[in-house]
């Protein structure tokens, strides 16, 4: 007997991306539920036009983004989870990998794994990024329902699989993690421009989470986020980890993110000056 499936996805002002992402398992998935912060454009028309499984509903878009994740978690209805960003795409392959799941076909199916690792393939400047340590970048995506939750910690926080409840919830001698091999296209970065407004986003939200851990405004500090954790980063991805085979979108990726240090040390100077005035 198939198992059956809720696939979890949070939005805002996501109406370029959400169709593409709900054409990729509309049609074999039982459940989709949509938390959308809020949205200002045509995301939730678009969604809740695009099939009768999709269930939207609507929160405040806080800063910390997985909050609404969880809620997500929390309202899916059905014996696995699937969980997507607005900007990701199920690849064939993982499409039919995680039918096999559903299907309990033999060779594919063990019944005492209950989550499944997923990599995800980014695309940046129009192309894929292989190299530069960024695939492939595995999520923690594909799990039994009633044993994941979100730290919320930070916005990059994987879900924690409790094993000791999965063992309790499915009567398991054994539970596990495995890994599937079909990619999540991840096409986050349309152009450019979408880029640095997600690059200054994520920068203010580190600069933010220094000042509330006390970080000071000081030469150390100074020439560790100006100098070498930005150098650190570069080399590492650039040249460590072959960054310089993606071309161009290779070098672009490993310069801005490396840059990200930057853009939170300014944001904590910022909020340092603020106290002071």
């Amino acid at each position: 007997m198939r198992e059956t499936i809720s696939v979890c996805i949070l939005t805002y002002n996501e109406e370029q991306n959400i169709e593409r992402c709900l054409a990729s398992v509309y049609d074999w998935v039982d459940e989709i539920i949509i938390i959308d912060g809020r949205s200002t454009d045509n995301t939730v028309k678009k969604a809740r036009a695009f099939s009768d499984k999709v269930k939207v509903y609507s929160y405040d878009n806080p800063p910390n983004f997985l909050i609404n994740k969880q809620r997500s978690i929390d309202k899916a209805t059905k014996d696995w989870l699937l969980q997507l960003d607005a900007d990701e795409v199920v690849s064939k392959q993982l499409k039919s990998e995680t039918l096999a799941v559903l299907n309990l076909e033999p060779g594919t199916w063990n019944k005492n794994t209950v989550a499944y690792w997923i990599p995800r393939l980014t695309y940046f400047l129009g192309s894929p990024l292989r190299k530069g340590g960024q695939y492939p970048d595995y999520c923690l995506r594909f799990y039994r329902k009633g044993i994941a939750q979100l730290p919320l910690k930070t916005i990059h926080d994987q879900v924690k699989i409790n094993l000791t409840k999965a063992k309790k919830s499915f009567d398991l001698k054994e539970a596990n993690i495995d890994y599937l091999k079909g990619n999540l296209e991840h096409f986050s970065y349309p152009d450019f421009n979408v880029y640095l407004r997600k690059w200054i986003q994520y920068g203010d939200y580190e600069g933010n989470k220094l000042y509330k851990q006390n970080e000071s405004i000081s030469i150390g500090n100074f020439v560790k986020y100006f100098g070498w954790l930005p150098l650190a980063w570069f080399v590492k991805t650039y040249f460590r980890h072959k960054g310089f085979q993606d071309g161009l979108a290779g070098f672009v990726f490993s310069v801005f993110s490396a840059l990200r240090y930057w853009l939170a040390y300014i944001n904590l100077y910022e909020k340092h000056q603020s106290k002071q005035a």
